[in-house]
């Protein structure tokens, strides 16, 4: 008959290549991943070299509408009117957000002036 040995302990498995492969996943969807300022906003400061010049330009963001100077504007026209102030696009524009406007209300005017060349934007509150 056929003698075996003595019988071995049953060895436990080693956690080292799952921790391996959980690193390399970790590591692949952070390059993976888009990484940048995408949607950024430049916003100006409150500061300046000696304060605001010009005609106002204030534009108050409600939830449901948009305002020139205390005027209802429809907010395609609203870089039209801002330009028919006069001092081209490269005057400050006063942004102002009314109670009830949500932060993605005020990023999306924010971006139609930006695309219309007004890059000065100034928030207030």
């Amino acid at each position: 008959m056929f003698a075996f040995g003595p019988p071995r302990r049953a060895r436990r498995p080693s956690l080292t290549p799952m921790i391996d492969v959980v690193f390399l996943l970790l590591v692949f969807f952070m390059l993976a991943a888009r990484i940048g300022q995408e949607g950024a906003l430049t916003l100006a400061t409150g500061g300046g070299d000696g304060g605001y010049k010009g005609p106002p330009r204030l534009v108050t963001i409600a939830p449901d509408g948009v305002t020139l100077n205390g005027m209802a504007v429809a907010e395609p026209a609203l870089a039209e009117r801002l330009s028919d102030l006069g001092g081209g696009p490269g005057r400050a524009v006063v942004l102002r957000a009314e109670g009830g406007a949500s932060l993605q209300r005020l990023a999306d005017v924010a971006g139609t002036l930006a695309a219309a060349g007004f890059d000065t934007l100034v928030l207030v509150e």
